[in-house]
């Protein structure tokens, strides 16, 4: 239990801060996808793979003081910030990890907007299929998205960049 808690902890020591509850939740799924030992369960929901578990995880590690929750009013809607406090670097100091450095996939995919990483996590998800028909299926699921045939090879390229950093 502790151990998969530890590996959430890293991940924040690397990222510093990550903003946005959906585009935690991609990093963490895309990293995933490449190897990095994250242990959450994904199930596909309306904003592409999403992990309740993961969700609980943060909670908790919200709960014992070790990654603070900052939420911001945005007028219509608030958006979350999530940093690794203190304690949680001492906590980590205490707990031997063996996970692989992922410094330059997270500094990647924090440069990217969560509507993007949803299409990269999206063609992950469905990544047994050939590529055209994954195209197809994300423009059934996605439909409000519109995403774009440049956003589409954008989104192939940035896996491929990361298929080989990792």
């Amino acid at each position: 239990m502790l151990d998969n808690h530890a590996k959430l902890l890293q991940f924040f020591s690397e990222a510093k801060q990550v903003t946005g509850r959906k585009k935690l939740q991609k990093m963490i799924y895309i990293l995933q996808s490449f190897g990095i030992p994250f242990e959450q369960k994904f199930q596909f929901h309306f904003y592409g793979p999403y992990s309740e578990e993961l969700s609980l995880r943060i909670e908790e590690l919200c709960n014992l003081g070790f990654i603070q929750e900052e939420k911001e009013d945005k007028s219509n809607y608030y958006r979350y910030h999530y940093s690794l406090t203190t304690d949680g670097q001492e906590f980590l100091k205490q707990f031997p990890l063996d996970i692989p450095n992922c410094s330059e996939s997270i500094k990647q995919l924090q440069g990217k907007s969560a509507r993007f990483l949803e299409l990269v996590s999206t063609i992950l998800y469905f990544k047994d299929l050939p590529k055209q028909e994954v195209e197809r299926k994300v423009h059934t699921v996605k439909p409000k998205q519109k995403y774009s045939d440049e956003e589409m090879a954008e989104a192939w390229k940035l896996i491929e960049e990361l298929s080989v950093i990792n």
